[in-house]
């Protein structure tokens, strides 16, 4: 059986042979043109995604006993080396930078994928599989900023779709708890995603839970639509026919309560 953590960095490799498919045929205009991240251009979002990535992979390589830890102003020396870049060499290197990282976490055996843990910028260390997730959160979204800009319509990734809702509705809760503005909401809601056993719920904070809980609302659309609304990722110009909610709260309430990073 497949594990949570094997499942993710399968999902990982498909976002990574999305975007090395794409990129190489973008040309100056497209990479210096807008992204679907306001303010970000498609060369900075893959700036972003390859920096990460770099990263990630030093974090990692550390947790694993290959490497010692990164200095304290490692990231900040990654984050300025990668801004002096041209469009052009961003958009390569972050190609090159992901296939490095998604590399390396496959190439854990799946025997090691449940004791294995890793220290983040979380006070204690997170399993292998929440790990994995955490990249999973930002390059699922920002692939999607990538090719949101040359496509308005685009979608996530299905299987990202479906791997990022579990662990948002588990072990990678908290991170709702950043991105949510519970306070913009006329008053609490209980948000049924039709056809999916999740419910988002919207109180003192947000979380995202497949609990049986009294529904006030519906999100009527796919299960991807609304992670994009959760991430900030559903403006009226992305989002897809027939995608409405229904009851005591509205989508454009709701884009409030998630307005994105």
């Amino acid at each position: 059986m497949t594990t949570l953590a094997g499942r993710t960095i399968a999902a990982l490799r498909s976002e990574h042979d999305a975007l090395a498919a794409l990129v190489p045929g973008l040309g100056d205009d497209q990479l210096t043109g807008p992204s679907g991240a306001a303010d970000w251009t498609v060369a900075d979002v893959l700036s972003h995604l390859g920096s990460g990535a770099e990263i990630t992979l030093a974090g990692f390589r550390a947790a694993v006993g290959e490497a010692d830890a990164p200095a304290a102003d490692f990231n900040q020396s990654v984050w300025d080396r990668w801004n002096a870049l041209s469009p052009q060499q961003q958009a390569s290197g972050s190609i090159a930078s992901d296939q490095a990282l998604v590399t390396a976490l496959e190439s854990v055996p799946a025997d090691r994928h449940e004791e294995l843990t890793v220290r983040t910028f979380l006070p204690e260390p997170v399993p292998f599989a929440a790990f994995a997730a955490l990249r999973l959160s930002e390059v699922t979204n920002h692939v999607w900023d990538a090719r949101a800009g040359l496509d308005p319509q685009v979608t996530l990734l299905p299987g990202s779709a479906d791997v990022l809702a579990e662990h948002l509705a588990g072990g990678l809760g908290f991170l709702l708890g950043f991105i949510g503005k519970p306070k913009e909401a006329p008053e609490p809601a209980v948000i049924e995603i039709s056809g999916t056993p999740y419910r988002i719920v919207v109180a003192d904070a947000v979380r995202l839970t497949t609990e049986t809980l009294p529904v006030t609302a519906t999100f009527t659309g796919s299960l991807e639509a609304a992670l994009r609304l959760l991430y900030g990722r559903l403006a009226p110009a992305h989002t897809p026919d027939g995608t409405d909610v229904t009851g005591n709260i509205t989508l454009d309430q709701l884009r409030a309560v998630f307005p994105g990073f």
